[in-house]
């Protein structure tokens, strides 16, 4: 999965305050309503807020959904993980959970604006775990982005690397 060098970074006095790496770069923003770029932005600094505090705390996460229902409320929304398939090393099977997510927020799509389903990814030409999350509003707009982290050798604690945008396709409003 490739990761653009532009996009949008964590700030080093507010981790969960998200800016543009560039704003003269930040087409995104500009592209896409006021109001659903503010859903979209509150969406994705929960997630990575929550899933590094997970991290930190349990050393992993379950994927889990975010929603900003329609009077302005972000919800958890979680599924229960289906066993992994047989011959795997897996607990857990992450795939179906991330496919239980994506259907239980179809069907409950009229209930809110703005949904984003988070997940631990593998960077494969990076070498690295991250944590990914993938936006979307119903006005169509989406937005993505993965935020690389890794175990420090001598530490043990978890370092992260840069937030950086990263593409996805719409999920929840699709007919």
């Amino acid at each position: 999965m490739e990761t653009p060098e532009s996009g949008v970074r964590i700030r080093e006095n507010q981790a969960d305050a998200l800016q543009p790496a560039d704003p003269a770069e930040d087409s995104w923003r500009g592209s896409v309503p006021e109001a659903s770029a503010i859903d979209l932005e509150n969406l994705l600094g929960t997630g990575v807020g929550a899933a590094q505090e997970q991290l930190e705390r349990n050393g992993g996460f379950l994927p889990f959904a975010l929603v900003v229902e329609n009077d302005g409320e972000v919800r958890l929304v979680a599924v229960t993980p289906a066993d992994a398939a047989e011959g795997t090393d897996a607990d857990f099977d992450a795939d179906s959970m991330i496919s239980d997510l994506t259907e239980l927020l179809r069907q409950h799509r009229d209930e809110f604006r703005a949904a984003a389903v988070v997940c631990d990814i593998t960077l494969v030409e990076e070498d690295s775990d991250a944590i990914h999350v993938a936006a979307e509003h119903r006005d169509g707009s989406l937005f993505a982005a993965v935020l690389p982290y890794a175990a420090n050798a001598e530490s043990h604690e978890l370092e992260f690397g840069l937030l950086s945008a990263d593409t996805n396709e719409a999920a929840v409003w699709v007919d």
